[in-house]
């Protein structure tokens, strides 16, 4: 007999930020600098590091997840993350953090992460990269 499909998740989180710190004994989750905008003077801009924390409700079994990283005016996508994970307990909401390190952005404008569970979309998460050289009244 083929083995249950796990349930689509669903998202009930999705916060972009500077870093997450897991406490070791609880095994709670800090997230440290949550933010929507990248601000830069120069491009392309290399960005050093940061987090993706998630949040997933109504989930049970084996998921293969994957972050794209989209230019919203194009929806080209430009990095990815994907991991394997285990849910347990259907019940209880599933918190997990993708580490994103060097991200490159070659100009302003409005780029999202889009959540896949098993190739299927939960979710997404949009923000802004910034020129600080751009004159006021400017179009992004």
């Amino acid at each position: 007999m083929a083995e249950a499909k796990p349930p689509k998740p669903i998202l009930n989180a999705m916060l972009i930020c500077d870093q997450t710190i897991r406490e070791e004994l609880t095994g709670k989750i800090s997230v440290i600098g949550i933010f929507g905008a990248i601000q830069s003077s120069r491009f392309p801009v290399y960005h050093h590091s940061l987090s993706i924390y998630v949040n997933l409700g109504d989930a049970q079994g084996s998921y293969r997840l994957r972050l794209e990283l989209l230019r919203a005016d194009t929806m080209q996508a430009i990095g990815r993350a994907e991991t394997t994970v285990e849910v347990r307990d259907r019940m209880l909401p599933a918190e997990f953090v993708f580490d994103l390190r060097q991200l490159v952005f070659d100009r302003p404008g409005r780029y999202q992460f889009e959540l896949y569970a098993n190739d299927e979309s939960v979710g997404s998460r949009s923000f802004q990269v910034l020129n600080l050289m751009q004159s006021p009244g400017e179009p992004r």
